[in-house]
């Protein structure tokens, strides 16, 4: 098999993983080079992955080699380094979320389909085992017509254990948008495109003091809303209930759960790959585990770019495309606009549902 030569822009914590599995797991890829504007961080990761090419960003996307450009920068760079890359005529994933900015996520998926490139973006979660698992247990009618949901996400935020949390804090961050799109992109694997959101949003401390060991002490202004909660209606008619918040210190809350005409589905943490799932029909006395029938039950981060490199030559759409992403970029805007205006909130775009993953696979291969 031909490998697609991956370059990666961005060297910083979430990096290591997309360079173990881009290496290691699927078969392919290959991490041709690498970009870091801390150059010292580049040479590390090409000494530890075998990466053979360290290269300032402006060399990586100048490349004739290289065929995706994966970037991991932080949010604020997320559009330009993915609109650089769509110009020089690469393909892209990103981590989540696309852009800030709806206007920027609109622009990067027409700038995409204008150069006839792929753009995929994070997170790549529910393309592992425990929800792919829960998407055939849907689509074969186990628990009937899906008539409602529930999504938490619910902690204290991060200072007491991020090195550097300012950012969560600050615009574009916040729950909704850190943990949001792992939660609104499993609803919409699973349900389908979202019509309307209504919303409401508070900010419980104004400020938050870090407590991790880096900055020990240290005051954060908050700038963002903490406590995120509301509802989503899905173009089917299905009602999802959710509540993202950095302000709760202990929950015993689902992550998500379906409910069906004819039972219930618990889904595994979406922030993770595998299970378990839990499956209880109308009727039954108890929940039952359902085996996962899908590979990629581990940390597999980089499926989303290995099904890119998959769809280079075989002509299919990425499941973690563009148009996914930006949909639930305007989901997440919606909530905060929701609330800020008293009103619900109609959605502009719309995604396919992502086709799932076909049972069986050899592990390392997308098809």
């Amino acid at each position: 098999m031909d490998k697609v030569k991956v370059g990666i822009v961005g060297c910083g914590n979430i990096s290591g993983i997309y360079f173990e599995n881009l290496t290691k797991l699927f078969v392919n890829t290959e991490v041709y080079a690498c970009a870091d504007v801390f150059k010292e961080r580049a040479e590390e990761a090409a000494e530890k992955y075998g990466v053979p090419n360290v290269w300032t960003t402006e060399e990586l996307l100048a490349s004739p080699d290289i065929q995706i450009v994966v970037n991991l920068t932080t949010p604020k760079g997320h559009f330009e380094v993915c609109k650089q890359a769509l110009l020089s005529g690469k393909h892209v994933y990103v981590e989540k979320p696309l852009s800030l900015a709806l206007a920027h996520g609109q622009e990067l998926v027409e700038l995409a389909a204008e150069k006839g490139l792929m753009l995929g973006c994070a997170p790549d979660t529910f393309l592992g085992a425990g929800i792919q698992t829960c998407r055939k247990l849907i689509d074969d009618g186990f628990i009937g017509e899906p008539v409602a949901a529930s999504a938490f996400m619910v902690c204290h935020g991060h200072e007491s254990w991020h090195p550097d949390p300012e950012f969560y804090y600050q615009a574009g961050g916040g729950p909704m948008f850190d943990m949001g799109p792992y939660y609104l992109t499993a609803l919409v694997s699973l349900l389908g495109p979202a019509a309307t959101v209504a919303g409401m949003t508070k900010t419980s401390f104004a400020q938050r003091t870090i407590t991790s060991e880096k900055k020990f002490g240290k005051q954060i202004d908050v700038e963002v809303p903490t406590h995120v909660a509301g509802t989503v209606q899905f173009a089917s008619g299905a009602v999802a209930t959710m509540v993202t918040s950095f302000d709760v210190w202990d929950s015993t809350l689902p992550r998500i759960e379906i409910y069906g005409t004819r039972g219930t589905l618990i889904v595994p943490d979406p922030n993770t790959f595998g299970g378990p799932v839990l499956l209880k029909p109308a009727g039954g006395t108890s929940f039952m585990e359902i085996p996962l029938v899908h590979n990629y039950a581990v940390n597999s981060r980089g499926i989303g770019v290995a099904d890119i490199a998959d769809c280079i030559t075989s002509g299919n759409r990425p499941r973690a495309c563009g148009e996914l992403a930006n949909h639930v970029l305007e989901i997440m805007h919606a909530f905060h606009t929701s609330s800020d205006t008293k009103r619900y909130a109609e959605l502009a775009t719309s995604c396919e549902q992502p086709r799932p993953l076909p049972l069986g696979l050899i592990k390392g291969y997308i098809s």
